[in-house]
């Protein structure tokens, strides 16, 4: 019978019964529901009943009324979530027993307004207490567009008025095609992500389990018959029930089953409906100048949930301290927030009240935390000094403010940092009242002898100390920071990356040119006197107008190509000068040459636009660069705010000028390029570069020009950081095909030949089973090598094809042989594979080689050339980490005698032996990096080949090893052993398997007496191959009869020495 082997019998069916293993009730018939917005009406009155006692059906009944009434405000469904999420007054949710809460999921649970027509269908649909909270949307794999179109699909339905309802009432969102992340690339083309609402553009966010037992150790539940019957009857597939690729995709671990048990499993679900949003109101200015405020509503990433979890259990564990060190860019202010909702309940279960504290050091970031925390909804107040942060500590009361909201006072010690005063706190526990002090950028470090920071928190003992850091704490910083323990969740820069929260660095250093020009400067500046250069001054130097004319000729010259290079005229720019005079003579000298343009531009004078250098943009409309300088000694507050938002949002400067200041905390995401002048070490240089790595369009690098060679420096701090981390289907592209009406049937011993050929390719996969064929083929990187898979199934189809029509019985019977049934399917998904590659491939940022190609042609027009081109990888992988995987590799071969994987074995660990595990250097990391990461393609080749021998006989670890001797002692023989083929050797010892394990069956005791079971082996042998037509002498048979007496010897002795 044929069926549809598509997205919803590959994936959407065996989800929906995942999550009946997850708990929930499956839906078949659903009769009573509110058509605006989905809600299961008889179960949610029953539900909010038992929760709340107390309430009349009349009540309950008004409450559904008001619940539909304010999910078609226009607030992203803010109202809702309110009620949803509380955990006062009237309940909707037992966020603390799951199972006092009704669970149900359906599929094709169609959301239609009823006035307009405007409908959408969710794949799947979760409910808890008959509240519509997640859905699904599935796709199969390597689907065309790949997840890329399901994101469009949700823009589309979320700035449709029409379906804000269902929209608003949804908190989850999840999609997925059912195959692995692909890391390379921040496109999300494959895998499984989730989002919330949106009220224009959706961010798909992946979601990486940190717990490695999870899916493992969950307590499924059993899913019986009749459930499984009830949802292939009501997705009209009971046909698929006993086909391979339906039990594959039936598994707890593929990508969909597993984020599915990590995001809507009870507890999971729970504790994110709980916890796990945010509505944010967004400060954004108008065109006409006007401020406005624009809603977001912002749902966990998966590290801040992970976080939030490694928290409470380290708290619950009685520490009192520790280090979240989450890379820059990763959310650290939106984590605290979350704290404070997770943490205030985690303390009201202990009858504790609770008061936090969020400790910057510098004015700017007080007020960027002040604005962050406020436009997420906190009540927030502000100490600027001692007395006013002691005066709050010493105070019980909990709540200042009408609303009743949660609060959190935000601490700017920059001014009494250094405050030595002994500080005297009343022990206010006996009320029950807990503090907890969040402590951002604690990478910098304070004296803890006499600090005021270290003495403040030494006098409130029992205080919660929780350091947050985008970098880890050195040895240096971690002395003077004893009173935190060690670090309670990490995050690193490879994850981020991956994960595209953060872009990878492009460091373009400036070449020997740039020397030159100095030195002739130099010359310029000492005249006729020699001079050594120990008499330099070299600020004097860099000052020099001589010297800044040279360097902004190149910066114009460079970012104007940059900008056209990237067709990106938004994205900004910054220069980091050495010393403060430098800045504000190089601004000086901009704002001459700016002012010169825009009067040159004005006259529409050709004569002096052939004078005006690049700042006038020959051939092209552009305006002339716009430059503001940001000096912590020049203008006030309020002038630097205001040069800030017109770099950050309006778009109207183009370049920032700095020394110090806003390389650290400063995020504008359009700030692409940084001209790095000044010399940074540690801390301070990995905060200035990561200015550049925040996502922006379609952008995969951030780019550093460096003038002053970082690199060492960069080594340097990476070395560090190692010690700190140790320590804890297109004609076009294959050509013309030959196609099946120009294939004859002349030969027939050709088509046999043929039909040999296709076998022993088609060997190497799982062609009976075309999920595990995908998974097979999705491995594969080498598009040449799907080219030849394609044509050899194209070449299968063709045969089979002309052999039913024209062929004889001697024909058809060889091509049973072939997969006959799934070829057309197998042929398209090696089609979508390659479909997907190439999509891969034309999203690439191209900025690449073509920057170096223009940069070279350009050489004759610029005094300065770039060298080349490289990527600063910040190397704080866990090399344990990375070791212990490819260690886990190895441990899951069954077959340890084989020569590849002894030999690859030995190098690995004399690897190890000589070089150990604690890299001495960035180079020393990235060589072990390296190193492992090609151990680990060769180990997972080895292995993949075992699991696809181990598929074809039927799971039998044993003859794939047997299979594997012969085809090594094949490769030292003219004549080999049963056949060159491999399928004719599989096909040879399955049939010999058969008959062992048929006369092991009838007496299992025959092999305890091994010489006896030997010899009836060989003969059994012996037999089988001269059925089979192949000609051996008594050695070959001999030799085969070891390898398999001697398997099932093994076998039997190791079970009955138990």
């Amino acid at each position: 019978m044929e069926y549809k082997f598509n997205e919803n019998t590959r994936v959407q069916v065996p989800a929906a019964l995942h999550l009946c293993r997850l708990g929930y009730t499956y839906l078949d018939n659903i009769t009573e529901y509110d058509n605006k917005t989905n809600i299961l009406t008889d179960v949610f009155l029953r539900s909010v009943q038992r929760l709340n006692p107390e309430l009349t059906e009349l009540q309950a009944k008004q409450l559904l009324n008001e619940i539909i009434l304010i999910l078609n405000n226009n607030d992203l469904g803010r109202e809702f979530y309110n009620k949803l999420s509380s955990n006062s007054n009237i309940k909707l949710i037992d966020f603390q027993n799951a199972n006092r809460n009704e669970w149900h999921v359906t599929t094709e649970f169609e959301c239609e307004n009823q006035d307009s027509g405007d409908c959408f269908r969710p794949d799947i649909t979760c409910f808890v207490n008959g509240l519509p909270l997640a859905f699904i949307e599935v796709k199969k794999p390597n689907n065309h567009d790949g997840i890329l179109a399901e994101r469009e699909r949700i823009n589309m339905r979320m700035r449709n008025e029409k379906f804000r309802r269902f929209l608003n009432v949804t908190q989850l969102m999840i999609f997925s095609n059912n195959q692995e992340y692909d890391n390379e690339n921040r496109v999300p083309i494959q895998g499984a992500f989730y989002c919330c609402t949106s009220k224009d553009k959706a961010f798909f966010n992946v979601f990486r389990e940190a717990d490695k037992d999870f899916f493992v150790e969950y307590p499924y539940n059993a899913v019986s018959d009749n459930t499984e019957k009830q949802i292939l009857q009501h997705r009209n597939c009971v046909v698929i029930k006993n086909l391979p690729e339906y039990n594959t995709n039936k598994d707890t671990k593929t990508p969909t089953n597993r984020i599915l048990t990590s995001m809507l499993s009870k507890e999971r679900f729970l504790f994110l409906l709980r916890y796990g949003f945010a509505y944010v109101d967004r400060k954004i200015e108008l065109e006409d100048g006007s401020k406005t405020t624009q809603l977001e509503k912002h749902v966990m990433r998966y590290q801040q949930l992970f976080a939030s979890f490694a928290i409470r259990k380290k708290l619950g564990n009685g520490v009192k301290s520790g280090i979240i060190w989450h890379t820059q860019g990763s959310g650290k202010t939106a984590l605290a927030y979350y704290s404070v909702r997770s943490l205030t309940d985690f303390y009201a279960a202990k009858k504790t009240a609770v008061k936090f504290y969020f400790i910057v050091d510098r004015l700017d970031l007080m007020e960027q935390a002040k604005d962050e925390f406020v436009a997420r909804g906190l009540s927030v107040r502000t100490a600027n000094s001692r007395d006013e942060l002691m005066s709050d500590i010493r105070s019980t009361n909990l709540t200042e403010n009408a609303e009743g909201k949660a609060e959190i006072m935000v601490v700017n010690i920059q001014k009494f940092k250094l405050d030595s005063t002994n500080i005297q706190i009343d022990s206010n526990y006996s009320t029950r009242l807990q503090r907890i002090f969040f402590i951002d950028e604690a990478h910098r470090g304070y004296n803890p002898q006499g600090s005021f920071l270290a003495n403040l928190l030494a006098a409130d003992s029992d205080s919660i100390k929780i350091a947050l850091t985008g970098t880890p704490l050195l040895k240096e910083e971690r002395e003077s920071w004893r009173v935190f323990g060690d670090y309670i969740d990490t995050y690193y820069y490879d994850k981020s990356i991956a994960d595209g929260y953060t872009l990878k660095l492009m460091r373009e250093p400036v070449e020997t040119i740039y020397k030159e020009k100095i030195e002739s400067i130099l010359d310029k500046l000492a005249g006729g006197i020699e001079v050594r250069k120990s008499d330099i001054d070299r600020n004097k130097i860099i000052e020099h107008e001589s010297y800044l004319n040279a360097l902004i000729d190149y910066i114009i010259a460079d970012f104007r190509r940059f900008r056209i290079e990237q067709a990106d005229d938004t994205v900004g720019a910054m220069i980091v000068c050495k010393t403060n005079p430098q800045a504000r003579e190089m601004y000086r000298l901009w704002q001459e040459r700016f002012n010169k343009a825009l009067y040159i531009e004005e006259k529409h004078d050709e004569n002096l636009m052939m004078a005006a250098e690049p700042m006038v943009a020959y051939g092209h409309h552009t305006k002339p660069l716009r430059a503001s300088l940001i000096l912590h000694d020049e203008g006030d507050k309020e002038e630097r705010k205001a040069y800030i938002d017109e770099y950050k949002k309006k778009l109207s400067v183009d370049i920032l000028i700095v020394n110090q200041m806003l390389l650290t905390g400063f995020d504008a995401p359009r700030l692409k390029k940084l001209y790095l002048g000044r010399s940074l070490d540690g801390h301070d240089l990995l905060q200035a570069l990561t200015r550049v790595n925040r996502p922006y369009h379609k952008f995969k690098y951030g780019y550093v020009v460096d003038f002053v060679n970082i690199k060492e420096n960069f080594d340097a701090t990476n070395d560090r950081y190692l010690r700190e981390l140790n320590r804890t289907a297109d004609i076009e592209e294959t050509g013309e095909i030959e196609t099946v009406g120009e294939a004859l049937i002349v030969d027939k011993e050709q088509i046999i030949e043929q039909i040999k050929v296709i076998r022993g390719i088609l060997f190497n996969y799982t062609c009976d089973n075309p999920e595990e064929f995908r998974k097979e083929i999705d491995e594969i990187e080498n598009k040449e090598n799907l080219y030849t898979l394609r044509s050899t199934l194209e070449n299968a189809k063709a045969i089979i094809n002309q052999i039913r029509a024209f062929g004889d019985e001697e024909l058809k019977k060889k091509i049973d042989s072939l997969p006959k049934g799934s070829v057309p399917t197998l042929i398209t998904e090696v089609s979508h594979r390659i479909e997907r590659m190439n999509l891969l491939e034309s999203t690439e940022h191209r900025a690449d080689v073509s920057g170096i190609i223009n940069v070279a042609l350009s050489e004759l027009e610029f005094e300065f050339k770039k060298g080349i081109s490289e990527e600063l990888r910040i190397v704080v992988n866990d090399i344990r980490e990375r070791c212990e995987r490819v260690q886990a590799e190895f441990e899951a071969n069954f077959d340890r005698t084989e020569d590849k994987y002894v030999i690859l074995a030995d190098e690995f660990r004399e690897y190890f032996r000589r070089k150990g595990f604690v890299p001495q250097s960035t180079q020393d990391a990235k060589e072990s990096i390296d190193y492992m990461d090609s151990v680990m393609k060769k180990i997972r080749e080895i292995n993949r080949r075992n699991n696809i021998l181990k598929k074809k006989y039927q799971g039998d670890e044993r003859f794939v090893r047997i299979h594997k001797r012969i085809e090594e002692e094949n490769e030292k023989r003219e004549k080999p052993i049963i056949s060159k083929a491999e399928y004719e050797i599989a096909e040879s010892l399955s049939k010999m398997k058969r008959e062992i394990d048929n006369r092991i069956y009838l007496d299992i005791n025959i092999i305890a007496n091994e010489n006896s079971f030997k010899k009836d082996t060989l003969a059994m042998i012996g037999h089988q191959l001269i059925d089979l037509g192949i000609n051996t002498n008594i050695s070959d048979r001999k030799f085969i009869n070891n390898l398999i007496a001697n398997e099932y010897i093994n076998q039997y002795n190791q079970v009955h020495s138990r």
